[in-house]
């Protein structure tokens, strides 16, 4: 396969799963925003629950892609992925940042 082909889909396919594990924590955080406002938080210690699993859900489909699309991994390729999931979750920081400016 054309070397530039592959090389896009592995850069587009890190930008999915780091726009989605971007916009997962998002509703995460948003979630456990309106249980501090509500009170319904009892410690500090819980403001953030469930962020290490998502964390394993991350690692997890990485490692599902790299052995279903052994192609993406092959070469200098997956730093490529790896770029497209910093650009992906990078995106979603940034529009968030953007909109706390605005408001």
């Amino acid at each position: 396969m054309n070397a530039f082909v592959l090389s896009a889909a592995g850069f587009v396919l890190g930008g999915i799963v780091g726009f989605a594990f971007g916009t997962l924590q998002n509703a995460a955080l948003r979630r456990n925003e309106q249980q501090q406002k509500a009170g319904s938080l009892k410690t500090n210690w819980l403001a953030m629950p469930g962020s290490m699993s998502r964390i394993a859900l991350l690692l997890i489909i990485l490692v599902v892609i790299q052995i279903a699309c052994p192609l993406l991994f092959e070469g200098n390729i997956q730093w490529l992925v790896s770029a497209g999931v910093i650009l992906g979750y990078g995106w979603t920081l940034y529009s968030k940042l953007r909109h706390r400016a605005v408001q």
